[in-house]
């Protein structure tokens, strides 16, 4: 019997990626390509540039289809995975009336307002790309977050209409919404053509990136969290109830059919802040870690790590992107003296994200009412043995990290491998195709001055530089 393949495709906020899988769960080959740069052409206004996203993702494809040496015969199902938050809207032919918007886009906040006469749907980014590999108006409802006539409880459209009439979507512009692990459509002839991907494999829906990936980690147990290192980064724990009008976290849609996922509040532009720091410090940075041969992060890293627990108090608030409500919020550095050097800002950095984290989790599941047990870490900032310590440090719980860190790619093959019988249940397609790759448990005195610098004066630093900086905003902006 000839070995069977499963197609990922993660489109993310910064690029897209098509990862072919084995049926382990096995990496076989890839293809990435980055976004373009966002587009900006009012204040308020965010959008992904031209056809961005498709065009991203058809080149991804090819890369990844170019890559692999089996058979393409063997190749079973394709999921498919996008950015949430976003709006797409579409003409008659499910051609882009206008640019996608992006999830910073202030027009996805409010309902919709149809000024375009040429637009005929209203839909997500992943509708919208369903829509070019099977040609049909099918979408995934567990990737309708926000502004959105959407019944939570039913994943279906809501029959209220004053529901209807806040959204101001009427039903018949919005796509046919399916569960997550069904099959969207088939990839057609033209999508085909585009993208090297075999016509006629189903195309699977899955459901938002972040649910999506907590599927590709494996983090099913309410007592296990996942901590999601993005541009924003999350936590989040499984659930089977749908509990509304919640007060630390969130409720959206899981990856499996009629399961929630409860997540944190998180940090804007949070793993962007890393890369921020570490182009801030320079050309010398580059320069010693090429002398080394290893890349700029890692030697960051290294350095780090010679830096103690605590970065000799220099403190870091991550309010680089403010939200809307609190506009007058800016990123910090607190207490610095001459011991300090460019390793300890980067490691406060990853402190501070640690212990953002650490608070945002710890709120959650008070009004849970779980107590966490251990945490697994996703995203290219878990591949930093000094980031896994530090949050097993400050969580005081074991952290660990899998073979495939990406998992949104793996949670959209896992999806499909179920949709297409390869596995029967979600359950064991989990335990046949995750991996961990290692774990990283607490060291106590770590742990003990991390819980102390915590609850004596980090989580209340922003009490006090708020009301410096509410001063300095209408100076500034």
């Amino acid at each position: 019997m000839s070995k069977k393949y499963i197609i990922g495709v993660d489109g993310g906020s910064q690029s897209s990626k098509v990862v072919i899988f084995d049926l382990e769960g096995n990496i076989v080959c890839e293809g990435k390509e980055d976004l373009q740069p966002m587009s900006l052409p009012e204040p308020g206004i965010v959008e992904h540039p031209n056809d961005d996203l498709w065009d991203s993702i058809v080149i991804a494809s090819k890369k990844a289809m170019e890559r692999f040496s089996g058979n393409v015969e063997d190749i079973i199902g394709l999921g498919l995975c996008t950015i949430r938050f976003c709006r797409a809207l579409l003409k008659e032919d499910g051609t882009l009336a206008s640019p996608v918007m992006s999830w910073m886009d202030t027009r996805v906040s409010k309902p919709y307002e149809h000024l375009n006469p040429s637009v005929k749907y209203v839909t997500t980014t992943s509708g919208y790309i369903a829509h070019r590999f099977t040609g049909n108006f099918n979408d995934t409802a567990a990737n309708y977050q926000g502004q959105w006539p959407i019944d939570t409880d039913s994943w279906q459209w809501s029959e209220d209409p004053a529901v209807q009439k806040d959204f101001n979507i009427p039903l018949e512009m919005l796509f046919n919404l399916q569960m997550p692990g069904t099959v969207l459509g088939e990839v057609t002839e033209a999508a085909c053509k585009a993208t090297g991907i075999p016509m006629g494999i189903p195309v699977v829906a899955t459901a938002n990136d972040k649910a999506v990936e907590a599927l590709g980690a494996g983090s099913l147990s309410q007592n296990t969290a996942l901590v999601s290192l993005g541009t924003y980064i999350a936590a989040m724990v499984h659930g089977h109830e749908n509990p509304k009008n919640t007060t630390n976290f969130w409720t959206n849609f899981a990856s499996i059919p009629d399961n929630y996922l409860y997540e944190s509040y998180g940090i804007r532009r949070g793993m962007w802040t890393v890369s921020w720091i570490k182009n801030l410090l320079g050309d010398e940075i580059a320069l010693k870690a090429e002398a080394l041969g290893i890349p700029a992060e890692e030697y960051l890293n290294r350095e780090a790590e010679k830096v103690p627990a605590g970065s000799n108090g220099l403190m870091t608030v991550l309010d680089w992107l403010a939200p809307a409500h609190l506009p007058f919020k800016k990123g910090l550095m607190i207490g610095f003296d001459g011991r300090h050097t460019g390793a300890h800002i980067y490691r406060s950095i990853l402190e501070a994200i640690a212990l953002t984290m650490k608070n945002h989790a710890d709120a959650m599941c008070a009004e849970l009412d779980i107590e966490l047990e251990n945490i697994i870490i996703s995203g290219g900032g878990s591949n930093s043995a000094l980031f896994m310590q530090i949050f097993a440090d400050v969580f005081g719980v074991s952290a660990s990290r899998n073979e495939v860190n990406g998992s949104a790619s793996l949670g959209s093959a896992i999806c499909a491998a179920v949709a297409v019988g390869a596995y029967d249940n979600y359950e064991i397609a989990i335990e046949k195709m995750v991996r961990i790759r290692d774990t990283f448990s607490p060291i106590k005195e770590n742990t003990d001055l991390y819980k102390r610098m915590n609850n004596e004066v980090f989580k209340d630093i922003t009490v006090y530089t708020d009301e410096v900086l509410k001063k300095s905003y209408p100076i500034f902006g």
